[in-house]
């Protein structure tokens, strides 16, 4: 038999010819690297959050106001090294933990998305949307610009992953 046609025949149990192109596929990337950077500042996060257990954070605090050249007597910053002293290194493990365990979450949706996995999609809707009741309080308890906007970000997205597995079910994609 000839190389070229041992190549044109499917080997068995493997689909042959290539696979139709998803039109949704590169909105599912796009959602799909959004939550691999997710994990990637999460982890940051939590090994920063890691290596300050053993420092004292009002002295680093305190460095850089020094560093920045800002007022120490400031109400802010005398606020923020109040605050500082209070952090123990209990708080920062847990803190370290939580966004270690967040940026795992993030890194399976992230890496299911990119390799496009349907239980990726959903599990990405149950775990955006099992999130949307907290990001919305903690928005709400204390709103800032950037807080509103990831948490309109989470909904495009939720929104979008919903459209693109109702349109999957109806056989229309």
């Amino acid at each position: 038999m000839a190389e070229d046609q041992m190549i044109e025949q499917p080997m068995a149990g493997l689909p042959s010819g290539p696979k139709p192109r998803d039109p949704h596929a590169r909105g599912l990337l796009l959602v799909g690297l959004y939550k691999l950077s997710k994990a990637i500042f999460f982890t940051a996060l939590g090994a920063g959050a890691l290596n300050l257990v053993h420092r004292n954070l009002g002295d680093l605090v305190l460095h850089l106001v020094d560093a920045l050249r800002l007022d120490p007597m400031n109400k802010f910053v005398s606020m923020a090294l109040d605050r500082a002293d209070l952090i123990g290194g209990h708080q920062l493990r847990q803190a370290s933990m939580a966004s270690f365990g967040y940026a795992g979450l993030c890194l399976i949706e992230g890496t299911g998305l990119v390799m496009r996995k349907v239980w990726a999609e959903y599990f990405t809707v149950v775990l955006t949307a099992a999130a949307m009741p907290w990001e919305s309080y903690e928005m709400l308890e204390r709103y800032t610009v950037f807080k509103l906007g990831l948490l309109l970000l989470n909904f495009a997205v939720l929104l979008y992953l919903l459209w693109v597995l109702k349109r999957k079910k109806q056989g229309t994609t």
